[in-house]
């Protein structure tokens, strides 16, 4: 089999390593370990389970596994001690266990609710979730409603905080180095988000760097005062950065550790008290997370952590009134939240992003690299990107130069296998062969690539999931514009729309840009710089990439990552996206000097 070899035998260092690993994609293995569940519960419970799984495995058959399994996780590293769960050992027999923090202490749902995920890639039960009911938010509403408004720390309240963040996230990101520690969270985020090595590890690389920027007194930079002279001695505008107070933070599964860490790192640095929910699916990576920050120093009482259905969070949100709410998701969610919420929110949104590839087409070096990031940007994790590439406007100078030919084989060389194409796990295969279908029956339409499930059908992956080959459509772009509601429709999977134009074109290509409806990522492949700036004066998009090596996807820590056009929107990554989010201006007039000895009241005006 393609990328696999049969290790070493019984009793091998190699095969005691290996056993506890996930199943392979399409492939199931039954395991033979006891139902440890209360032990896992517990950093000792995790070790104790990742042992008995390499006891069991000294006496198994070879199992083929994946190449570099030297990736996988050795629950016995000393700096795992915070961990509760084993990724490599979480299967039906071994569940892990997702718990719920309110008040500084870690619990269970009262009712003893309990709703069990599903690995993605062979449908079987691999965790349990502690699910809040409607009738047991009353812990959380009330913790939210009891937050100051002025926040836990601000510019002149308990400002000692804002270094204790920076040892915050100094430790954090010193752990986040650990080798095994890096291996540990990227495995999870593989189980329960599946993806790549590479782009897992991505995650949590972009969260320790985040986390190396705002050490030591780079938070407290973050709430720098400005100054400005007033109109006489004893006069002057002082501009501060306070906090919301009572926040909460909603994010998707696509990112289960990027997206929530940068954000509620963000709202404490600004002094907010907030509330985190991550989409149930993934939530384990984040309960992981928030044991490695007590273990760094976090107070237990700075976050509650919760664990429920949306509708659950809706309530609770309508009940508590937070003063700010981040939510990160579908577009259709963040506009009832605008609304319910009176317009206290931030949002990020997905996008419907898109690529121009100019008439300047380069070298054929410079041609490959271009045809590697587009199939990056569109199919990488699986197309489950807020900026993943969702349509390509081609120049006929490039279409000439075969790029259609080359992201064809490109995107043929995506697996299940090394989970370069995967589960999607928000849209199913039928509804993304339904607009595959829709799309085909516009005049002039034509399949490009894909269009059918990964490996022929042959897997595991659940109905519930979507399993579709890397995917693409051409529609031509008269026929785009006068059907943009259909054409512009984000399937958040390894799908994208493809265009192309002609010079004489190009006032098509501004109008089917102006009637984008979602402004936040795209990419202006070109090195003409009257061709960029002619693009750039006539579109907003938040975070666009300009150049030759212009992407939609990747973004690093390094940059403010957000949508634009937007009054709500809220951005990530950076001290102004922070600033932005998670502050609000407030503006202290000192006016200080003595009244002078011949001052007289004077007239009324």
């Amino acid at each position: 089999m393609h990328g696999l070899r049969v290790l070493a035998g019984p009793g091998s260092q190699a095969s005691r390593r290996l056993a506890a690993t996930a199943p392979l994609p399409g492939r199931c293995h039954a395991s033979r370990i006891p139902n440890p569940t209360d032990a896992v519960r517990s950093a000792a419970g995790a070790r104790a389970v990742h042992a008995a799984v390499h006891a069991t495995a000294s006496q198994s058959k070879p199992v083929a596994m994946p190449l570099h399994w030297d990736r996988l996780v050795d629950m016995t590293d000393k700096s795992l001690a915070f961990a509760t769960v084993d990724p490599e050992g979480l299967n039906k027999t071994n569940l892990g266990f997702v718990e719920n923090m309110v008040g500084g202490k870690w619990t269970g749902a009262t009712a003893g609710n309990v709703r069990m995920i599903v690995d993605p890639l062979n449908g079987e039960p691999f965790i349990n979730l502690a699910e809040v009911s409607e009738a047991e938010i009353g812990p959380y509403v009330e913790r939210l409603k009891n937050a100051p408004k002025f926040g836990l720390h601000n510019p002149m309240n308990n400002v000692e905080r804002y270094l204790l963040y920076g040892d915050i996230s100094k430790r954090a990101a010193a752990a986040l180095g650990d080798p095994a520690v890096e291996r540990f969270f990227t495995r999870l985020i593989q189980r329960v988000s599946p993806k790549s090595f590479a782009q897992a590890r991505g995650e949590v690389v972009v969260t320790r760097k985040f986390l190396e920027n705002f050490s030591g007194d780079q938070v407290r930079f973050l709430a720098r005062a400005t100054s400005m002279p007033g109109d006489h001695i004893g006069q002057a505008s002082n501009a501060h950065r306070f906090p919301y107070g009572a926040v909460a933070i909603v994010t998707p599964f696509n990112f289960p550790l990027e997206i929530p860490a940068l954000q509620l790192m963000g709202a404490l640095y600004m002094g907010n008290f907030p509330i985190l929910k991550v989409d149930e699916k993934v939530a384990v990576v984040m309960d992981q997370f928030l044991r490695l920050l007590h273990k760094c120093g976090l107070p237990a009482e700075d976050v509650d952590f919760i664990q429920c259905s949306g509708p659950t969070m809706h309530k609770l949100l309508l009940q508590a009134q937070p003063r700010n709410t981040l939510f990160t998701g579908s577009s259709k969610v963040a506009d009832m939240l605008a609304r319910d919420l009176n317009g206290k929110v931030k949002l990020e949104g997905s996008g419907f992003n898109w690529k121009l590839l100019g008439p300047d087409v380069p070298d054929t070096q410079n041609q490959e690299y271009v045809a590697h990031v587009c199939d990056q940007d569109a199919h990488a994790c699986s197309g489950q990107k807020c900026s993943a590439q969702s349509l390509l406007i081609v120049h006929e100078n490039w279409a000439k130069a075969g790029i259609y030919t080359r992201l064809a084989e490109l995107a043929s060389q995506r697996t299940l296998q090394d989970l370069t194409v995967g589960p999607t796990l928000s849209i199913t295969t039928a509804a993304f062969k339904k607009q595959i279908d829709a799309l085909l029956a516009l005049p002039g339409a034509e399949l490009l690539w894909g269009g059918s499930e990964v490996n022929g059908g042959q897997h595991t992956i659940p109905s519930q999931f979507g399993a579709m080959q890397p995917t693409a459509i051409k529609v031509p772009i008269q026929t785009m514009i006068d059907n943009v509601d259909l054409c512009c429709t984000e399937l958040f999977a390894p799908f994208q729309v493809v265009t192309d134009y002609t010079t004489e074109q190009l006032p098509l290509v501004h109008q089917l840009l102006r009637v984008q409806a979602e402004h936040l990522t795209a990419a202006i492949v070109s090195k003409d710089t009257t061709f960029q700036r002619s693009i750039l004066s006539q579109t907003v998009n938040g975070t666009t990439y300009v150049g030759i090596r212009a992407r939609t996807t990747g973004a690093p820590q390094n940059h403010w990552f957000g949508p634009s056009g937007d009054p709500r929107a809220a951005g990530i990554g950076t001290a102004d996206a922070i600033r932005l989010t998670w502050s609000c201006h407030r503006e202290i007039v000192q006016d200080t000097a003595d009244i002078q000895s011949d001052w007289t009241t004077p007239a009324r005006t």
